[in-house]
């Protein structure tokens, strides 16, 4: 019987994989980690709501609560109404990471991720460390429901 003997150097690199893999998963495309893993051919993310999405229909109206939103995850848009009957939507993928926002609330759109905050009325940052505005994504709304444009 031979024996297999492992060298040092290969279990440290073994065990120092984990963390790192554990690290990836937590930024993977799931709906707990809150991350996108979706991209585009240049490597970035793809627009919310182009392509086949368009004309899609995301919620009703009256599911929006004025002076807060809702975040349709897996289209991955979140529409604001700032103001009675007034609505907005923007790309939901936080321009920091990439992780999809987490919240929206009191006229701010969060990220839990890393802590930024957005205008739910245009999708400009009010605190970082994002430093670039959500993208504006078009919506049309027709009656009580809301679709991509």
């Amino acid at each position: 019987m031979t024996e297999q003997f492992t060298s040092r150097r290969t279990v440290l690199a073994a065990a120092g994989t984990v963390p790192l893999a554990t690290t990836l998963a937590a930024c993977g495309d799931s709906e707990d980690s809150g991350g996108t893993g979706d991209t585009g051919a240049d490597g970035g993310e793809k627009s919310p709501g182009a392509g086949e999405s368009k004309g899609k229909e995301l919620g009703s109206a009256s599911e929006i609560p004025e002076g807060g939103g809702k975040i349709f995850k897996s289209e991955k848009v979140v529409v604001t109404q700032p103001s009675a009957g007034e609505y907005k939507a923007f790309s939901a993928v936080c321009t920091h990471k990439g992780c999809v926002v987490s919240s929206v609330s009191d006229g701010s759109i969060g990220c839990a991720c890393h802590g930024s905050k957005f205008d739910a009325k245009d999708g400009a940052v009010t605190q970082g460390p994002a430093t670039k505005a959500l993208p504006e994504v078009n919506v049309t709304v027709e009656g009580d429901s809301i679709k991509l444009a």
